[in-house]
């Protein structure tokens, strides 16, 4: 299995688009308590297209030469150098594959190499179990739990944050070569 994150090309937007928005289980997981709409094409062109063409702060992934999901950061404040992490597999069929834990992996070294930063975040909720295990799984700490504050469907959930510090990042990738 070859998980790379990646740019994205410039002659894929309507690829994109439609990988996003063909299959939409994903957003039952990706924070669905914020709402879900589904970007035209045109939109999608003009925003995260765009950024995907200039992968700073979201590059795809692509398994086995085919795009399944994206792993992006966003400044929780840039001011204090606080960055959170996130990754979205949009293609149900590529689930449980291991592919969000090798893009991520990929995807903190980069942060690390590339940013002056010494933690990065990962937020996510109890909704999304799978989420946490990988979260886990790659070292990330849990740093908080805030509990019953996303409400989906009826049901209140905790929202979950973990963080890793750069040189517990360099630690596990070391140890991992060995």
């Amino acid at each position: 299995m070859t998980v790379i994150i990646r740019k994205a090309f410039a002659d894929e937007c309507q690829a994109l688009h439609n990988l996003v928005t063909k299959d939409e289980e994903w957003t039952k997981y990706n924070g669905p308590y914020f709402g879900y709409t589904r970007p035209t094409e045109d939109v999608f062109r003009t925003t995260t297209f765009q950024r995907l063409l200039k992968g700073e702060d979201i590059q795809v992934i692509e398994w086995n030469g085919k795009p399944v999901g994206t792993v992006s950061c966003y400044w929780e404040d840039e001011n204090t150098r606080w960055l959170e992490s996130g990754v979205v597999i949009y293609d149900s069929r590529a689930w449980g594959q291991g592919i969000a834990h090798q893009a991520l992996t990929q995807w903190v070294s980069h942060i690390f190499a590339t940013r002056e930063l010494e933690r990065v975040g990962l937020t996510t909720w109890s909704g999304n179990p799978a989420m946490m295990r990988c979260a886990e799984k790659l070292g990330f700490k849990l740093e908080g739990q805030l509990r019953k504050v996303r409400f989906y469907n009826g049901k209140y959930y905790d929202s979950i944050r973990y963080g890793i510090l750069k040189e517990e990042w360099e630690q596990l990738r070391e140890e991992s070569t060995q």
